[in-house]
């Protein structure tokens, strides 16, 4: 199910939880990405409050909202960046992003494959991807009061196995919001040492939301099915074939 855009609006920019999320998230994505100079940037589900430090340098920034989820305005105090779309149907060029993040767009799609296909398709064949996730084993993907607690989470396991089947090459991967998922004073005010001492020292799959990195292959593996040395027409469609034995009073022909 998709989260109502509003909703998430209020989560990331009304809400001090929200707040802190967005810094570790967000400090995540530019520790990879540095400034994105001269790039096309692209965010699918709600991943504008990860773009915002790219609009100055990037050659352009798109937020692509799904459109069960709805759209809005974005950056509230600029142009418009954000455009509603269908999740396996973009209005973007082949090969015409450098850099795309999905953010709530991912774990809440009823077609995830097909999903990932058209993020394969627009992404330029030396474009990185980032893809966030909540994960399994972590403490946010267990209370719906964020908008992580919706959807389907992951471990990293699962997430790097459909990334791979969709023709994508996973080159890194990390964990981001190792605080609670709690509004209390003292998590909030914590919360930016516990995110240095989580990606320092506590294993990836404690973190709340799951990161995978990766890369467009350039040809996609072929979907399951049978080998290629397996693969003739079925000998059923031959017709009966002639048995072998011959009864004792018929001869075979001489020839």
């Amino acid at each position: 199910m998709h989260l109502d855009v509003h909703l998430l609006r209020d989560f990331y920019y009304r809400t001090q939880l929200g707040r802190a999320a967005q810094k570790g998230l967000r400090d995540q994505v530019v520790a990879r990405w540095g400034t994105a100079r001269g790039l096309t940037v692209a965010g699918y589900g709600f991943a504008v409050p990860l773009l915002r430090p790219f609009l100055t340098h990037a050659t352009r920034v798109v937020g692509l909202m799904p459109a069960p989820q709805g759209v809005m305005h974005w950056p509230a105090d600029g142009d418009n960046h954000s455009v509603l779309v269908d999740e396996a149907r973009w209005p973007l060029a082949n090969d015409s992003v450098d850099r795309l993040a999905l953010l709530h767009g991912l774990e809440t799609s009823d077609h995830p494959l097909a999903l990932l296909d058209e993020a394969h398709r627009v992404l330029a064949p030396q474009g990185r991807a980032l893809i966030m996730v909540p994960s399994r084993s972590g403490l946010w993907s267990r209370r719906d009061a964020t908008p992580f607690g919706f959807g389907r989470p992951y471990s990293r396991g699962q997430i790097e196995r459909l990334l791979e089947e969709c023709g994508f090459v996973p080159t890194g991967h990390a964990a981001a919001l190792f605080f609670p998922p709690s509004g209390q004073r003292f998590w909030l005010r914590s919360a930016r040492g516990l995110e240095r001492l989580g990606r320092r020292y506590v294993p990836e799959r404690l973190g709340g939301v799951l990161i995978v990195e990766a890369i467009r292959r350039d040809t996609a593996p072929t979907r399951p099915g049978l080998r290629a040395t397996a693969r003739r027409p079925l000998r059923v469609l031959e017709g009966v074939p002639q048995g072998g034995a011959l009864p004792a009073w018929r001869k075979p022909d001489s020839g």
